[in-house]
């Protein structure tokens, strides 16, 4: 029974002492005291908050986050230029806490890094479908953004940068890119690897079709034996010889 009692007793006072934190220290009221420590918690978490911008102020616009005055400046209100904070007044925003010190009172918040996550999120989900959709053995088009002395990085659209390997840049042996290419002409390729978005393109393959191709044309164009066999029978039928 004794130790009874005191379990009891030692349950209850470490539960009054959980309780003092919540009771305020004499100079901060428990509601403040509960307020900062969430906001701590969020800046901790990175947690994304919905806030109501409530009022704008010098370089920047005020939202209440648990009751606490919160800042945001007007560089971090959107990812692009913000000309006039009054268009933003009763408008509802996300942010993030970046900063929070309780006895400074200080309190700021941002959106800006939440917008850029989301448009970088919506790029790479771009690029992605994109190279999905380009399939080896194709052809593309693109633009010679840069040269390096393995080859030429090709601008395919979308976000998509394609490489053609020095090896790739002609039918010919060369030393250097720039031989056979210069950044910003237009040129067509055949796609010889896609893995992962990491596109691979030939010109050479390209050429060397092109050749083959012209090579069975010509082949066509001959008369086979036979047939110049039979015209020279047929053009000899028609002489008479004394």
């Amino acid at each position: 029974m004794e130790e009874m009692k005191t379990e009891n007793m030692e349950d209850l006072g470490q539960a009054l002492e959980e309780s003092y934190a919540y009771m305020g220290n004499g100079e901060y009221d428990t509601d403040t005291l509960i307020a900062w420590e969430k906001i701590n918690k969020y800046k901790e978490t990175g947690e994304i908050l919905p806030v109501t911008v409530s009022g704008i102020v010098n370089k920047g616009v005020i939202a209440l986050v648990e009751g606490v005055r919160g800042f945001i400046p007007v560089s971090r209100l959107d990812i692009n230029h913000v000309e006039d904070t009054n268009d933003w007044l009763g408008r509802e925003i996300r942010v993030r806490v970046i900063e929070a010190d309780m006895e400074k009172s200080k309190l700021v918040l941002s959106a800006r890094e939440i917008l850029r996550e989301e448009s970088a999120a919506a790029r790479r989900a771009q690029r992605e479908t994109a190279a999905a959709q380009i399939a080896v053995d194709s052809v593309v088009e693109g633009t010679v953004e840069s040269l390096q002395p393995y080859g030429a990085f090709v601008d395919l659209g979308n976000g998509l940068t394609g490489l053609i390997h020095i090896s790739q840049l002609s039918l010919d042996r060369i030393k250097s890119p720039k031989e056979v290419v210069e950044v910003g002409q237009t040129v067509k390729a055949k796609v010889i690897k896609n893995e992962g978005g990491k596109i691979s393109l030939s010109i050479r393959e390209l050429l060397e079709e092109e050749r083959q191709k012209e090579e069975e044309e010509n082949r066509s164009n001959i008369p086979e034996v036979e047939e110049i066999g039979t015209s020279l029978g047929s053009l000899l039928s028609g002489l008479k010889l004394d």
